[in-house]
């Protein structure tokens, strides 16, 4: 059989630092980035005699999540102890929820090549987050800075098919949890990082193959490569009659394969019992309706409005929704143009490769205004689509203004027919083996031609004239 015969199962465990200026249970700072174990104390560090205090910001930021994900909120909870030992959770417990998670049955909608899929969300649970082990050759270092870091855990459904569908999931949850204000979500600083389970099945089977979990993904493209890998992995070993071990495996980013870590024969024992040192959780209707009342405008919503108000389409309208700092900037810039259209094309294209996550940590301020110029520019034809493209890369890096930029540089669309002309008619001259090409029926010696046309020109002729001239030309 071929591989083309097989699919994935995927359901993926996302782990999401919640934003809080100190720890679920004590008063330690949760700021990114301090010297190893100074943000810590022996109630984080788990010392004897210590007790946790529920932080309430927590449990309000995590019904503030359910909410946002269409959860049922659980209006009675409690904690419990998650019973195991490692180098990183000092006190051999983690404080997590088991059987009474704050939220439920939840779901996202993403798009897909076939159209909208709603994905499923299990739960929604808060626990504390373990601290960080620093390898080298020789020994393994522990910072505690993370021990008691606030986090919520989202559970999907197995809904999942493809690596792509996996990171328009988590992009959509990352999108959401932004703009709510519940996570910065930097997956570079570990704010939002994934566990992907993954089992494979041929096409048309409703059962579930074994699953494998691959741990702590904190990037799009590396959820995408391990997913992409250990499909092809264990359709293979299926293929070879191997049968698929239930483990944890860890993708190697410089490889982009996965490999085993440690077994999972038997689900492990965690001895979950209810949390002695903290009260249960009891959430009134008040309390959840005033965390409703802060959600703001979410992702879908918006989509929505961008399609109605600007006239753009679904894409356009996903891909600017898709990341936070696009959707704020397209509003206020929109505000400054004639072509929302041509603003949202220009935006999509281009700011994605300018604005990565690093980029943006830096909190600089680009001027929305100057992307509405650019649009402007090109909608009049005064510009090339190439140097509007310059003209954002530049205001990016060096807050050009672009009206005084294209002027000083002399980078103004040439429109003049006559001066067009004459250029055609000179590159017609000096290539006749194109001339000969396209008389021939051959379509690409018009672009050949072209191509000459916008080299002499340095890029400014407009396109769509010289297009226009020289068809015209050929066909006398």
């Amino acid at each position: 059989m071929s591989i083309k015969d097989y699919e994935s199962v995927i359901g993926l465990e996302v782990h999401v630092e919640l934003k809080t200026k100190t720890k679920i249970f004590c008063g330690c700072s949760t700021e990114f980035g301090a010297e190893p174990n100074t943000q810590c104390c022996p109630v984080c560090m788990g010392m004897p005699g210590t007790l946790p205090v529920l932080n309430k910001k927590v449990v309000h930021l995590a019904v503030k999540a359910g909410l946002a994900l269409n959860c049922t909120i659980e209006k009675h909870s409690k904690h419990d102890r998650k019973n195991y030992f490692y180098p990183d959770l000092p006190k051999a417990y983690q404080i997590s929820q088991y059987d009474t998670p704050f939220c439920s049955n939840g779901f996202i909608d993403i798009e897909t090549e076939s159209g909208t899929k709603r994905i499923g969300i299990t739960r929604i649970h808060i626990e504390e987050d373990a601290g960080k082990l620093i390898h080298n050759e020789s020994e393994t270092l522990i910072d505690y800075n993370r021990c008691g870091v606030p986090l919520i855990e989202i559970v999907s459904e197995p809904d999942l098919r493809t690596a792509n569908e996996a990171v328009e999931y988590v992009r959509k949850l990352k999108n959401i949890l932004e703009c709510a204000q519940i996570s910065d979500c930097k997956m570079n600083e570990g704010s939002l990082r994934c566990d992907i389970n993954l089992s494979v099945r041929k096409k048309g089977e409703t059962g579930f193959g074994t699953r494998t979990e691959m741990k702590n993904l904190n990037s799009f493209k590396f959820i995408k490569k391990a997913i992409e890998f250990e499909f092809v992995r264990q359709v293979e070993s299926v293929e070879k009659g191997e049968e698929i071990v239930r483990e944890t495996r860890r993708f190697d980013e410089s490889s982009g394969k996965t490999f085993s870590m440690r077994s999972k024969e038997d689900a492990a024992d965690y001895r979950f019992f209810q949390e002695p040192d903290l009260p249960r959780i009891e959430l009134t209707d008040e309390f959840i309706n005033e965390v409703n009342a802060e959600i703001p405008e979410l992702p879908d919503e918006k989509k929505a409005r961008f399609m109605e108000d600007f006239g753009l389409n679904a894409y356009d309208s996903e891909r600017l929704i898709s990341n936070i700092f696009l959707s704020e900037c397209y509003e206020e810039a929109v505000k400054n143009t004639a072509y929302p259209k041509i603003l949202a094309n220009l935006m999509i294209s281009e700011l994605p490769k300018i604005f990565t996550e690093e980029f943006l940590s830096d909190e600089r301020d680009i001027p929305a205004k100057n992307y509405a110029e650019v649009s402007d520019l090109l909608g009049n034809n005064e510009i090339t689509s190439g140097t509007a493209k310059l003209l954002m890369q530049k205001i990016s890096d060096e807050y050009i203004e672009p009206l005084a930029y294209i002027n000083e540089n002399e980078l103004r669309q040439i429109n003049d027919g006559e001066t067009l002309k004459k250029l055609c008619l000179t590159e017609i001259e000096n290539d006749p083996k194109s001339v000969a090409d396209y008389k021939k029926g051959k379509k690409t010696a018009l672009k050949a031609l072209m191509g000459k046309v916008m080299r002499v020109t340095s890029g400014k002729a407009n396109p769509n004239l010289v297009q226009e001239i020289l068809e015209e030309l050929l066909e006398l």
